[in-house]
């Protein structure tokens, strides 16, 4: 028996699982008491629940879904959208350690402490509130569209339009393969350019679902919504424990039985082409050439420090070694569990190459092609799971954040009482404005370079307020106003705006290339006559296609109208628009280069606006800073009273740090590196480079 096409057993699972966790919420209701409770779970969190918490919190059906998806459309290189956080991870040994000895409640309390300003605490909020929303509204869209590729509606009752809507997506697959092999016959061309335009425009399914998004969101928002808003902190500490181990199963749990499926890993590179195992593409063929991943890494390093619920994973351990370790154990473990969903890109390469029209439904699909009853349903848990464990985390973060900096200061002296109940209410509009957001947004992959890029309007500052004496409010409150213009603003207004996605020369692109490529020989190929065996060393032609230099996507207006004006899609890189400027040829680049240019803007022009700046602005009061870096400079006391004693103490005397400053007579407060640094930082980068090797020595079983 089935329900919208899913089996009775796994609905039951699915309920089942929902069950436990709002017990779990209404266990922990009575035990908060106040914001600290409710928030940091009164700083209690032992090693168990740090690294449950750091792994849960850290990872996300989205980021499976964005591994995989990349994956299937780029390559093992396509993994990088995601896997370039294992080269800022032994970075988290000293995060974890600021955020912990910095002893407060919100990053947002950071802003307002060390720039003695209630504004930039407050402006923090609000754009870390904005930034959830969007991340939520991930999380949502990689459920739903899962869910959606796992309740498939037979064909038989396709109605008129949803049946044109897929026939004409399967010829544009078809059609897409020749023109990349230089097969497309001239005839063929127009046709081809049209269902191309109606492709971009999203009006072309691969197949049709019987849930609709709509539904599925406010299902799912409002009971995650009631666990949280019971148990606070608390319970998204205690259901991440349970999460985290149902996150394992989600991540392994296709495997088997797609290998099986392709003949196991020599079959797969028997399917799959060579050049889609390199660790690295080429910038050629591939988005994520070695300099785009740099590019990415570094805006991503300075982007980190700016992720709200960084604080409160932190904040909430016993002490700053619980901090350290359990953050290092939970991001190393993810990053092996991402090992797992490169695989199963992969392995949908081998499989499903260019059945479907959206990518993200790579993984529901997946799922719905290769298990059977009962374990859809563990699996379907497994996703709502992994989203859950980000998204509940996030939003305690951000009902924090919202009551400390924004509604205390307008509605001073309540009760502690009063306050969690505000924080429960801001959890409500959190999670059902991530519901709003995802209705109105389509493409995961531009969601997480957005995520990539725009923290680093606040995590500059941050990494400097920590590093930094001389970094200025005014600087701060400059920079952020007018990286956000160039980051947020311009590229939101320019993509709605007629007179932009009108305007010929926004319509740019990079040059056509036809290149040449060795590649081990696949089955199709011997088949074809092209080799005498499969994994014989040929070379084959390929044609890239021209790719938009300023919007995401440029097609007809009318897709029916071959003559009908081109219009610009998606977002508009205000980034490489400015490059333009200095008479740089931007057609020449390929699409790499163009998305490695864009991330190093992000990373270094708030930098250097924010250092230029602070030397022709007045610097903060030397007794604000120098209680603010006595904090940072005093490890965490074994009992509250010793550890306000000395900071205290500390912040009366902070010359008796000035023989550690590893540059003395400087404004800069970096330390000379103690014991524990150089073993969890150089041990940490140890555990990166086993990682990177167990992934090469995976994708090249068979090959």
């Amino acid at each position: 028996m089935h329900i919208w096409g899913l089996h009775l057993v796994d609905a039951g699972i699915i309920v089942i699982y929902f069950v436990g966790l709002i017990w779990i919420g209404k266990r922990l209701q009575d035990r908060m008491q106040n914001r600290e409770e409710y928030y940091l779970a009164g700083r209690k969190m032992g090693k168990f629940y740090q690294f449950f918490l750091n792994f849960g919190s850290s990872t996300d059906a989205s980021q499976a879904a964005a591994v995989s998806r990349e994956i299937y459309r780029q390559g093992i290189a396509g993994m990088w959208i995601q896997y370039l956080v294992l080269f800022l991870t032994p970075f988290y040994w000293f995060t974890a350690m600021l955020f912990r000895r910095v002893r407060l409640m919100t990053i947002g309390d950071l802003f307002t402490e060390r720039f003695d300003s209630k504004f930039l605490g407050g402006a923090f909020a609000v754009f870390t509130i904005f930034m959830a929303l969007i991340g939520s509204a991930v999380g949502y869209m990689v459920a739903a569209k899962t869910f959606m590729a796992l309740t498939p509606k037979p064909e038989a009752q396709y109605t008129y339009e949803e049946r044109l809507s897929v026939e004409q997506y399967r010829e544009y697959r078809q059609l897409r393969e020749l023109y990349a092999n230089e097969q497309l016959p001239e005839a063929s061309r127009e046709r081809f350019e049209r269902l191309k335009s109606l492709d971009s425009q999203g009006k072309l399914q691969a197949f049709v679902s019987y849930v609709k998004p709509i539904y599925f969101y406010l299902i799912y928002g409002g009971l995650v919504c009631i666990y949280v808003v019971l148990g606070g902190f608390a319970a998204a500490a205690a259901t991440d424990a349970l999460q985290g181990i149902l996150m394992i199963f989600f991540s392994a749990l296709l495997i088997p039985f797609g290998l099986a499926a392709v003949g196991g890993f020599k079959g797969l590179h028997a399917v799959v082409p060579e050049h889609m195992f390199w660790l690295f593409g080429t910038e050629t063929l591939s988005e994520y050439a070695w300099y785009t991943i740099a590019a990415m890494a570094f805006a991503n390093l300075v982007s980190i420090v700016a992720v709200a619920q960084g604080i409160h994973t932190s904040g909430s351990a016993v002490n700053e070694n619980t901090a350290r370790f359990g953050m290092i154990g939970g991001m190393m473990f993810k990053r092996v569990m991402m090992i797992f969903w490169a695989l199963a890109g992969l392995i949908a390469i081998g499989l499903y190459a260019g059945q479907l029209n959206d990518p993200d439904l790579i993984w529901g699909y997946m799922t719905h092609q290769l298990l059977g009853p009962g374990f859809i349903g563990i699996m379907m848990v497994g996703v709502l799971a992994a989203n859950m464990s980000t998204l509940d985390a996030q939003s305690v973060a951000l009902s924090a954040l919202f009551v400390n900096q924004v509604y205390r200061p307008l509605v001073p002296g309540k009760s502690e009482k009063h306050y969690v109940q505000v924080s429960r209410l801001v959890i409500v509009v959190v999670i059902f404005g991530g519901v709003a957001l995802a209705l109105y947004i389509t493409n995961l992959l531009e969601l997480f370079k957005y995520f990539i890029a725009m923290p680093a309007i606040f995590g500059a500052p941050i990494w400097l307020a920590f590093t930094w004496r001389r970094l200025t409010r005014a600087a701060v409150i400059t920079q952020i106003f007018v990286s956000f213009l160039i980051m947020a603003i311009i590229p939101n207004i320019f993509q709605t705006w007629n007179a932009t996605r009108t305007y010929p020369p926004f319509f740019r692109q990079t040059l056509e290339r036809r290149i040449e490529v060795t590649s081990k020989a696949l089955q199709e190929d011997v088949e074809a006559g092209r080799a005498s065996f499969v994994g014989q060393k040929i070379r084959k032609k390929r044609l890239v296609p021209p790719y938009p230099v300023f919007f995401d996507k440029i097609a007809r207006e009318d897709p029916n109208d071959p003559n009908s004006p081109l219009i610009g899609i998606g977002r508009f890189n205000a980034e490489l628009w400015i490059l333009s400027w200095s008479g740089i040829d931007l057609t020449r680049f390929t699409k790499a280069q163009l998305v490695a240019f864009r991330f190093i803007f992000d990373a270094v022009f708030p930098l250097l606006l924010l250092i230029v700046l602070s030397y022709f602005t007045r610097p903060n009061k030397k007794e604000v800073l120098d209680y603010f870096y006595a904090k940072l400079h005093t490890p965490v006391q074994p009992t509250p009273e010793a550890d306000v004693q000395a900071v205290q103490e500390n912040a009366k005397n902070m010359e008796k740090f000035a023989h550690r400053k590893l540059f003395p007579k400087t404004h800069w407060e970096f330390h000379k590196p103690q014991k524990m640094d150089y073993v969890g930082f150089f041990g940490t980068w140890g555990l990166v480079g086993l990682v990177i090797l167990l992934l090469w020595w995976i994708v090249n079983i068979g090959g």
